[in-house]
């Protein structure tokens, strides 16, 4: 049974009434839902790790200002590997 194109389950006492969770039974649904969560979280994190990478390195900078020329590269390569991540899950989400 359809209600509105959402399956109808029966309850014990035989009473139809719409399944909370039809909507996952649609791919359509599904494969959106799994898109929007790979671009926010694989968006997300990495913004989290490049702003710890850069805050830190800005952080050790203030302390000892001598430093800065030996963690620009390794502040720039984290940076850029964080990155990567979010490039990876753009990727994944243009591929399904």
């Amino acid at each position: 049974m359809y209600l509105y194109h959402l399956p109808i389950s029966q309850d014990h006492r035989g009473l139809s009434r719409p399944s909370c969770l039809s909507f996952l039974m649609y791919p359509l649904f599904a494969r959106l839902l799994v898109k929007g969560m790979t671009m926010a979280i694989g968006g997300f994190m990495p913004a989290y790790a490049i702003g710890k990478i850069v805050a830190k390195a800005m952080e050790s900078i203030g302390r000892n200002p001598e430093s800065a020329k030996a963690l620009f590269v390794p502040m720039l390569l984290g940076a850029a590997f964080a990155e990567a991540i979010a490039i990876y899950s753009l990727f994944v989400v243009l591929t399904l």
